[in-house]
């Protein structure tokens, strides 16, 4: 994985004369505004994206670069992943089918529906989930979209950080990136190489690369709480693996009850409603976890917004 991978995939983007994949604003503010003590910190408001997170650019950029049989696609996902593929399906044309596994929200569950997915629900986590799926694909020959590690996927992904650079008019000093299978934070590290700080954040209760890191090696871990329906890879991807043992320095663990404070401040100071996996950024500067120097540029990627409205009041 690579820059020019990104590339290409922004190419694709631009040529295919659908503009599927949005231009999503970068809105920057002055540290202090977040009770942050740097420079600034920019916010990439990805959950503006076409599907309410960052998933549709990987999904897309797959079904582009691929033949789609008559079968349609199929994935397993926590929700956004899926919810990306059925969004892409239907601008395509073709089918979908979505294995979700029953943490997955009633939230995500019926955005599904509401895009003409079939929907299955099985499985107590997202591997589980997964299993079935590639029986299902097996049987079918659909084109399968993983989640977060396929090449076309995570540079999909790093589109996005491409377009932070573009918009910012210069490579932030760091970017802090939610991480579940690692999708997302592979395609930022590949885009920003060592001209950014990349941190990986994680819940502490779905420590999946935090875990690796610590073994030397992709290993499988128990998932829950907050974030899991998004964060909620019980294993680490091989293609995140091999580019943040490259590029990424640091990789941070945050309580439930910071991400939960940190989403409700999005919402409540600025209206942002995000899902928890989005408000990890926020969490690490609030808690310090991450802290900044006083002259630092500091990029957060808000990553998804398929929620329940209600939970935020």
């Amino acid at each position: 994985m690579n820059r020019a991978e990104v590339e290409t995939a922004a190419w694709r983007f631009e040529s295919d004369g659908r503009g599927f994949v949005r231009r999503t604003p970068l809105w920057k503010l002055p540290g202090h505004a977040l009770g942050v003590a740097c420079e600034e910190v920019w916010l990439k408001l990805e959950q503006l994206q076409v599907g309410g997170s960052f998933k549709a650019r990987g999904m897309y950029n797959r079904l582009l670069a691929n033949p789609i049989p008559a079968a349609g696609v199929i994935v397993a996902s926590g929700g956004n992943a899926g919810i990306a593929t059925a969004a892409a399906a239907r601008a395509l044309g073709v089918k979908c089918e979505v294995f979700v596994p029953t943490v997955s929200s009633p939230a995500k569950q019926q955005k599904l529906r509401e895009l003409g997915a079939d929907v299955v629900v099985t499985g107590a986590v997202y591997a589980e989930a997964l299993e079935a799926c590639l029986a299902r694909q097996r049987e079918t020959g659909a084109l399968l979209t993983h989640a977060y590690d396929q090449p076309e996927v995570v540079a999909g992904a790093g589109t996005l950080a491409m377009e932070i650079e573009q918009q910012g008019g210069r490579a932030p000093d760091s970017v802090l990136v939610s991480v579940g299978g690692g999708g997302l934070i592979a395609g930022v590290a590949a885009w920003f190489e060592d001209r950014s700080r990349v941190v990986a954040l994680e819940p502490e209760l779905a420590p999946t690369l935090y875990r690796a890191r610590e073994a030397g090696e992709p290993v499988d871990v128990a998932v829950s709480g907050i974030a899991a329906d998004s964060l909620g890879a019980r294993r680490i991807g091989a293609i995140a693996w091999e580019v943040t043992q490259k590029y990424l320095p640091q990789a941070l663990l945050l309580p439930d009850a910071a991400i939960r404070d940190a989403q409700l401040a999005l919402w409540q100071d600025f209206k942002l409603a995000v899902e928890p996996a989005a408000a990890l950024g926020l969490a690490a500067l609030r808690t310090g976890a991450y802290q900044p120097r006083a002259d630092e540029v500091v990029a957060l990627v808000l990553c998804g917004a398929n929620l329940d409205p209600a939970t935020l009041a």
